[in-house]
C-alpha cells in the first residue's frame, strides 16, 4: 500500500512539473467553440438564404428608424454568377412578400445590395460529429438490452436504433467542405450604410462554378502580313 501511495505521488508531482514548466516559443493551437455552420445545396436552399437576408434586413432597418413605406430598389451586381442572377430575384420576392415598396428606379430610394465572396481552403477539412459514436453505442446497446424481451419492445428498440442511424446519415452527408460562401446584404443611402448583414456558408466543392463569374473572352482580330 505504502509503495502505491509512493507512486501515485511521484506521478501526481511529475504531472504537476510539467504542467507548471510548460513553455512554447509560439501559442499553441486551440480549436473554437462548436458551432454549426449550414451547407447551401440547392436552389432551395438558396430560397432560403434570401428569406433570412431579407427578414435581417427589413429588421434592422425598422431598428434604425427608416418608415415601413419607404421605397427600395435592389442593385444587381455587375458581371452576375448563377447565384447571384437567381439570389437577386428572390430577394425582391422576399422583399414584396413582405408588403415593402420595391421599385426598378434608383432614384430617391434606399439601396440594397449584396456582394458574394467564394473562399477557397487548401488544408484538410476535419469532420467531427459530436456524440456520434455515443449515440451508436447507445443504440446497439438497446437492441442487445431487449434481445430477450417481448417483441413490442423489440420494435421499439429497433425504432430507436433507426432513428439514431438516421441521425448519423443525415449528419454525415457531407460534412465540412473545402468552398465556402461569404455573402453580404447591406442597405444604403447615398452617403449612409444603414444595415449590413454577413453570413457564411459551406457549399459543395463540386459547385463552386456557380458562384464564380465566367471568363471574359476577347475577341482577337487577326491581321494577314
Amino acid at each position: 500500500m505504502k509503495i502505491s501511495f509512493f507512486s501515485s505521488a511521484c506521478v501526481a508531482f511529475g504531472l504537476a512539473t510539467l504542467v507548471g514548466c510548460a513553455q512554447s516559443p509560439i501559442p499553441v493551437a486551440g480549436n473554437f467553440d462548436l458551432t454549426e455552420q449550414k451547407k447551401v445545396r440547392s436552389a432551395g436552399h438558396w430560397q432560403v438564404v434570401s428569406q433570412s437576408a431579407a427578414r435581417e434586413t427589413l429588421k434592422m432597418l425598422d431598428e434604425a428608424g427608416v418608415a415601413s413605406n419607404a421605397r427600395l430598389s435592389v442593385a444587381p451586381p455587375e458581371h452576375a454568377t448563377s447565384f447571384e442572377k437567381t439570389f437577386h430575384e428572390m430577394l425582391i420576392t422576399e422583399l414584396v412578400r413582405s408588403g415593402r415598396r420595391v421599385t426598378t428606379s434608383a432614384q430617391n430610394v434606399l439601396q440594397v445590395s449584396y456582394k458574394v465572396q467564394l473562399v477557397e481552403h487548401k488544408s484538410e477539412r476535419p469532420h467531427f460529429v459530436p456524440g456520434l459514436f455515443t449515440m451508436l453505442t447507445s443504440g446497439v446497446g438497446v437492441m442487445y438490452g431487449l434481445r430477450n424481451q417481448h417483441i413490442d419492445a423489440q420494435a421499439v428498440g429497433a425504432l430507436a436504433l433507426a432513428g439514431v442511424a438516421d441521425y448519423a446519415a443525415s449528419v454525415n452527408s457531407g460534412g465540412p467542405t473545402h468552398t465556402e460562401l461569404v455573402l453580404t446584404t447591406s442597405a444604403t443611402t447615398p452617403d449612409q450604410i444603414l444595415t449590413r448583414k454577413t453570413d457564411v456558408y459551406y457549399i459543395e466543392d463540386a459547385d463552386n462554378t456557380l458562384f464564380k463569374t465566367a471568363p471574359e473572352y476577347k475577341t482577337m482580330k487577326v491581321v494577314a502580313q
